[in-house]
């Protein structure tokens, strides 16, 4: 069932793609579904003036199965033409930069938070108080400006081929300082600082675990195991099945795509054993977005079980962070614990990441070949 449905958002994330390059049809507009299911009861007059505006146009950085489950239903509920487009979070916020307050989408959706709050720290995001804010978990899993909302979490950890380090004669990393060692030469895969989210939750973590100095020297010694930076923070995950990467570094609810719906039964997901840090997945407004009350019933509908339980039914297992959600069974049946992480500074985050990712390319003598930006 589940290859089934993602087929066929495959095809409708395709025509989407079409549409957000200047096609596209009009789509009639319906009646919303039940309000209590979708957090949108006496939001009347926000849903009628979001359907006037007739559109929405979303940027994803999450995957794209699950974006594309997200704005279909979304379209579905209100009769509002989406079109969609799914960019890394670097990607993403290049691009918003670039256009300086005259954004070509009208929200993002997905990704991990740094790059958000970078954004937000340029002046590019949108502030708005969401009535489903009131239903996180936890003020963490929210700007406090409204800049940006958390939809759910997800566990860093290290992703291992166990049939390549068997046939190498090498036993498996159990902490971050493990990787260090010179065994694992060429055999570890991490992301792009420059362009995924998740590799600059990779630096905020060692920096945060470690110290400044000490965090950047970690990377730089990394550096010296690693074979590619992915563009992507999922792609180390989708490689680890097929050998061609043996080791890699990104969030595990990403490995269990890869075990439980790919088939690869070869892989392992390890928990660092000194701790670890964990991502909130958002998602936000853009400054001077086309379509304001379309953008604002996203965010509504994005804080709703209506949207974060279709994760689950696209393959994408991340931790949800509203109340009134259900989790996924799958993630905690491989025994990840959402509670069982660090403290993250997401306010020194906010305030430094650009910096230290600067920091760290420079240490690392501006990147090479590995780093991938395609």
């Amino acid at each position: 069932m589940k290859k089934l449905l993602k087929l066929f958002l495959a095809n409708a994330m395709a025509f989407s793609l079409v549409a957000c390059s200047g096609g596209g049809t009009d789509t009639p507009a319906e009646q919303p579904a039940d309000e209590s299911s979708t957090g949108t009861d006496g939001m009347e007059e926000l849903i009628a003036a979001a359907q006037e505006e007739g559109e929405l146009i979303v940027y994803g950085s999450c995957e794209e199965e699950y974006l594309a489950a997200a704005a279909e239903h979304f379209q579905e509920l209100y009769g509002i033409q989406v079109q969609f487009q799914r960019l890394s979070t670097g990607e993403v916020q290049a691009k918003i930069e670039e256009e300086n307050g005259n954004p070509s989408a009208d929200v993002w959706f997905g990704g991990t938070t740094d790059p958000y709050n970078e954004t937000a720290v340029a002046g590019l995001l949108e502030p708005y108080e969401a009535k489903n804010a009131s239903h996180l978990l936890e003020d963490t899993f929210r700007d406090a400006d409204g800049n940006w909302y958390g939809i759910y979490k997800g566990i860093l950890g290290i992703m291992v081929n166990k049939d390549e380090l068997e046939r190498l004669g090498l036993d498996a990393p159990k902490d971050w300082q493990d990787l260090l060692d010179p065994k694992y030469k060429g055999l570890i895969w991490s992301s792009n600082y420059n362009t995924a989210g998740t590799a600059k939750l990779v630096i905020n973590t060692m920096i945060q675990k470690y110290g400044h100095d000490e965090g950047i020297q970690y990377l730089v010694d990394l550096d010296k195991n690693v074979q590619v930076y992915t563009k992507s923070g999922s792609g180390p995950s989708k490689n680890i099945g097929t050998g061609e990467c043996v080791i890699g570094i990104g969030f595990l609810h990403d490995g269990i795509t890869q075990i439980a719906d790919n088939g690869y039964e070869n892989i392992d997901l390890i928990i660092p054993s000194s701790g670890t840090s964990y991502e909130v997945g958002a998602t936000a407004i853009f400054k001077g977005a086309k379509h304001p009350n379309a953008a604002k019933l996203w965010i509504e509908y994005a804080l709703s079980p209506e949207c974060v339980e279709l994760a689950d039914t696209v393959g994408s297992y991340q931790f949800l962070v509203i109340d009134n959600a259900e989790q996924p069974e799958l993630a905690t049946e491989f025994g990840l614990d959402p509670t069982n992480v660090m403290k993250y500074d997401f306010e020194d985050a906010k305030n430094n990441t650009s910096t230290y990712v600067e920091e760290v390319m420079e240490a690392l003598g501006g990147g090479d070949d590995r780093f991938q930006e395609e």
